[in-house]
């Protein structure tokens, strides 16, 4: 298993943030690599993704989601194992600190190299980056769910 961790400040208040986010099919927009995500439910997302070359679906389940404060997943089925927190911290009234950790097992050749050489680490500042150049430009939310889901 390999932990991945990055954070990023975006210059919008937290709950723009926050509330973006929770926008899952608009991830495409700025996750390099995610070809689409499809909302099945409040809890479930079904992801097609092609990242060096290798096309793979699979679908997340979120466990934990507390408006303006996290959000928590995990694979439930496809050959992706990954399960992840983002996190929201506001640090003063115009700007968030987004934090993002993930926990996957890479698959295959290409993504344990991928592993190895920090491609994974790379990509996903990458995408949080341009999640802060994507709210940024906006500068509102495309839509917001602000429901709680608990663990268990």
């Amino acid at each position: 298993m390999s932990t991945v961790r990055e954070s990023v400040e975006v210059g919008v208040p937290l709950r723009t943030a926050y509330d973006q986010w929770t926008q899952f099919t608009e991830f495409p927009k700025f996750m390099e690599g995610v070809d689409q995500v499809i909302q099945v439910d409040d809890r479930h997302n079904h992801w097609a993704t092609s990242i060096a070359g290798v096309h793979r679906e699979f679908d997340t389940e979120i466990v934990d989601q507390l408006p303006d404060e996290r959000i928590a997943w995990r694979t439930t089925s496809g050959d992706v194992r990954q399960q992840g927190l983002v996190t929201f911290e506001p640090v003063d009234e115009r700007h968030t600190r987004v934090n993002l950790a993930m926990v996957f097992e890479p698959s295959g050749m290409a993504e344990k190299a991928a592993d190895m050489t920090g491609t994974l680490d790379r990509r996903v500042k990458g995408d949080l980056r341009r999640f802060k150049d994507f709210i940024e430009r906006r500068g509102e939310a495309e839509g917001a769910w602000r429901g709680r889901i608990s663990p268990g």
